[in-house]
């Protein structure tokens, strides 16, 4: 992680602006910005925002306090942003990030597919730059922001009927129905996903459930290499998704461990099913074996699209050739960030 502060001077940078533009597209400027700063890459921190800034608005409109009492009425509801940041603010003033974060995620976790799981991803950042520095304001500001997007965002997905599981999280992902119909935004998808396999099925313990999460992630990332050209974006979600989760396991009580692995896989499940193209393609290298990790993180900072970098970032925790590979494979077929005209 970086220590020149960069990362703390960055997001108080960002706080000024809101969690998405346009009524609908996230702000994955402090998720970037975290992984940029973790990589190593945080002499270009600056940089890359200044070439994202036009992708930012400013911080929204309060519309009504958040109490403990009206708190359930406010979820999911978009225009309470600023309102849940707020109450998120306040409450991490008043104790410790931890005790808030336990008391939140079983609240929050079963509407993880909200904002095209975008708010847990950006919670899955800030924990981990807290995991760090739990002394940061800036970063304690960020976990607000994060779970307070989340809060407004919240969504669920629908009960889906189990079909038949696999024994590996790779064979599950492989056995995904994918949608027939594949037009509409991620919630019109998301609402016609309806089958999934029943792969994270009663882990054992705790520790189990962590195993299995970090299986997934690393089968999704693996996966990207034959399968992101069906929509290099959003597909990116099946691994970055779980990924959050998993970082966010270690500040966390283990007996929210095993609910954390069925959200995980529904979310990564859902995306392959909405997004998987019809037919994968052959594995290639594209030159991983060559390259240590440090060398792929860099080609994914120079190409600046947010989700290639946070993608990259993901891969790099998975760790090799395969997961490097996939990374490239993402550079390779994503419009790289550009400073508006």
């Amino acid at each position: 992680m970086d220590t020149t502060g960069t990362y703390d001077e960055a997001l108080t940078r960002l706080h000024t602006t809101g969690p998405e533009r346009l009524g609908r597209l996230t702000n994955h400027a402090p998720m970037a910005v975290e992984a940029l700063a973790a990589r190593g890459q945080a002499p270009a921190v600056h940089r890359w925002l200044d070439v994202y800034a036009a992708k930012l608005e400013e911080f929204p409109s309060a519309h009504a306090r958040v109490t403990d009492a009206n708190w359930t009425e406010a979820l999911g509801d978009p225009r309470r942003a600023a309102d849940w940041i707020a109450h998120f603010e306040r409450l991490l003033s008043e104790r410790a990030w931890r005790d808030v974060l336990a008391q939140w995620w079983p609240r929050l976790l079963p509407g993880m597919y909200g904002g095209s799981t975008h708010p847990v991803i950006r919670v899955g950042h800030a924990v981990r730059g807290l995991l760090e520095d739990d002394g940061s304001a800036p970063r304690l500001t960020e976990l607000a922001h994060g779970l307070g997007y989340w809060a407004a965002r919240h969504h669920l997905a629908p009960d889906a009927v189990p079909l038949p599981g696999a024994v590996s999280a790779a064979a599950a992902l492989d056995s995904v129905p994918p949608l027939r119909v594949r037009d509409g935004g991620f919630p019109d998808r998301l609402a016609r996903v309806t089958h999934l396999p029943a792969w994270a099925v009663a882990p054992g313990s705790p520790e189990e459930a962590r195993a299995k999460l970090a299986e997934l992630v690393r089968a999704a990332v693996r996966r990207y290499a034959t399968h992101g050209h069906g929509e290099e974006t959003m597909l990116v979600h099946a691994s970055t998704a779980p990924n959050a989760v998993l970082r966010t396991l270690p500040a966390l009580p283990r007996a929210l461990w095993v609910p954390s692995l069925h959200a995980a896989w529904t979310a990564s499940a859902a995306v392959t099913a909405m997004y998987a193209p019809d037919e994968p393609i052959a594995y290639r290298s594209r030159g991983a074996a060559s390259l240590s990790p440090d060398e792929v993180f860099e080609r994914a900072a120079a190409h600046g699209d947010e989700h290639v970098v946070k993608f990259a970032d993901t891969a790099l925790d998975v760790g090799g050739e395969q997961a490097l590979s996939s990374a490239l494979y993402a550079v390779e077929i994503s419009e790289p960030l550009k400073a508006a005209p």
